[in-house]
């Protein structure tokens, strides 16, 4: 039997789960199973929004940890694995400090997963901030491409830092697009609230923000894709806050200006992921 509980400041109080063998699973799983609310996107180990920390209540027994090659892969582009627990992992049988939810199996052992977050349903199920005027949409873009643009100028900062000037201009052309889209919406837009903020799962990522450039320093090939892949991760950010409002908005204006932001969101992605397709072939040449 395992005990697993669960602490989150989104939670009134720590819960614990006993699971028996036969009813494990992941900690994702096993989670929305008793309705704790860690947050998740793709429930794959795709994007990393499903991070927890796993503390285990005897910390010095070999566990027969497993961790996948996407789970590692992902863990190492949010700075959340260093490669002394990678090999603690793979050698010891060590578990490292952050997993992600949906790849982490409990076992027979007794840990403690904290989280933070408050939602337990995928991003694209998520409510709308009120949009009731083109002008409350120009509001709500405003915050998105700004949002966009601080970031994308922060990563080609961490680019140019470690020597990928070439990376750092398609972030410093992706901010312009950004910057371009902000002054659009504030020439159209007749007033624009300061005080409205986008919900979390609009925002660019936090966990991909130049605090990586440390990492991205000590493994400079492999820099590049990282960097492309949080790039991409924030403009889906944008691409999802757009297709929703063009897909339920009543509005047929705003609706109409939603599907014009979603047109060039969809541009920027496909950029961005030709790039990582030619990063990834350059880093794995014999790939089909």
């Amino acid at each position: 039997m395992a005990n697993v509980t669960f602490k989150s400041p989104v939670m009134a109080k720590d819960v614990t789960i006993y699971a028996v063998a036969g009813h494990r699973g992941t900690i994702l799983s096993v989670a929305k199973s008793h309705s704790i609310p860690i947050p998740f996107d793709c429930g794959d180990g795709e994007c990393g929004s499903c991070i927890v920390e796993v503390k285990h209540v005897s910390p010095k027994l070999k566990h027969g940890i497993s961790l996948t090659e996407k789970e590692k892969e992902l863990l190492r582009q949010l700075g959340k694995i260093t490669r002394e627990e990678i090999e603690n992992a793979e050698v010891n049988d060590m578990p490292p400090r952050y997993r992600l939810a949906c790849q982490c199996f409990i076992r027979d052992e007794d840990i403690v997963v904290s989280f933070e977050g408050d939602r337990t349903i995928p991003a694209k199920k998520a409510t709308l901030p009120p949009i009731k005027s083109v002008n409350d949409f120009y509001a709500y873009a405003a915050k998105v491409e700004e949002d966009a643009a601080v970031h994308y100028e922060e990563l080609a900062a961490s680019m140019k830092d470690i020597g990928h000037k070439d990376i750092a201009e398609l972030f410093l052309e992706q901010a312009d697009y950004s910057r371009t889209h902000l002054s659009q919406v504030k020439g159209e837009a007749t007033a624009l609230d300061p005080s409205v903020h986008l919900p979390a799962h609009f925002t660019w990522p936090h966990h991909f923000t130049p605090e990586n450039t440390a990492v991205w320093a000590g493994e400079p090939a492999l820099a590049r894709v990282d960097a492309l892949k949080a790039g991409l991760q924030g403009e889906k950010r944008g691409y999802e806050y757009y297709y929703i409002v063009a897909d339920t908005s009543e509005i047929p204006e705003v609706a109409a200006k939603a599907k014009e932001f979603l047109a060039e969101e969809a541009e920027h992605i496909a950029v961005l992921e030709r790039w990582i397709q030619r990063e990834t072939a350059r880093l794995n040449p014999g790939a089909q």
